[in-house]
């Protein structure tokens, strides 16, 4: 089972990104299963309607969240009526719509399930604990499903590294999302999970994580609360393939993908 997974879509530059290059990834990796961060792809900031609708006409199999997931008023409207959509999972109960799910793969007939997280280390602290949140996940999730993924949206290496082998030979690859910058740590840990820290960013690369230079700079430099705003230009896909073998859900490969 060969899944790809995209770094946070960052605005219309990221969205057009992923429309342009999915048909040539499809043919050079032949995926079965594309996952892709969605939480920044309207105006930088948020997830709606239209651009969920236009990243599943693109290709994409699965958004997950972040962070910024619910700054756009408009997810409320569809949030828990779209199983495409997942938010993090370790949001407090009561949290509109889902944080994982289980889906049949394409033509291979196997199925997947698909764990959105987020950290808690320099984010939102009233996030539950995510180590204790996968525990009870991986308890529900049916027996028969072996091939699990989880997409941890977290600022620092450190919690993400910990959850990874905290999780390791648990679930079938984790990777990090949210600093928008590739990391060069790929590996396979002994247990047989695929693990990365982060794997970038898909939106215009001479920026400040997608947003203008000039704003961002002013920001840092006054410390004032300057609004930022989309960069315009060509993105740049980054992400990674990964191979699962699907009868005992281990691992086999993993490798950055960057177009």
């Amino acid at each position: 089972m060969r899944i790809v997974a995209i770094g946070d879509i960052c605005a219309a530059p990221g969205r057009t990104g992923v429309e342009l290059l999915l048909p040539r990834i499809k043919r050079d990796l032949a995926p079965d299963f594309i996952i892709a961060n969605g939480e920044n792809a309207a105006q930088g900031f948020g997830l709606t309607r239209s651009t969920a609708d236009e990243l599943f006409a693109s290709g994409i199999d699965i958004l997950t969240g972040g962070n910024h997931i619910f700054d756009k008023r408009d997810i409320y409207n569809f949030i828990d009526s779209e199983p495409r959509v997942l938010r993090p999972a370790n949001y407090p109960p009561g949290t509109p719509g889902r944080g994982w799910t289980v889906v049949t793969v394409g033509a291979t007939g196997y199925q997947l399930a698909i764990i959105n997280l987020s950290g808690r280390a320099f984010m939102n602290t009233q996030m539950d604990c995510p180590f204790r949140e996968i525990d009870v996940i991986l308890q529900e999730i049916p027996k028969e499903v072996v091939c699990k993924v989880v997409d941890i949206h977290a600022e620092t290496t450190s919690e993400k590294r910990a959850l990874g082998w905290y999780l390791d030979g648990r679930v079938s690859a984790l990777w990090g999302t949210h600093t928008h910058v590739a990391t060069a740590d790929e590996a396979i840990l002994p247990q047989g999970t695929a693990y990365i820290s982060d794997i970038g960013m898909t939106g215009v690369e001479e920026s400040v994580l997608g947003m203008r230079i000039d704003q961002s700079t002013e920001r840092l430099t006054t410390s004032r609360p300057v609004r930022l705003e989309p960069v315009e230009g060509v993105a740049t896909l980054n992400g990674i393939v990964v191979d699962l073998q699907p009868q005992t859900g281990k691992a086999l490969y993993i490798a950055r993908i960057r177009y």
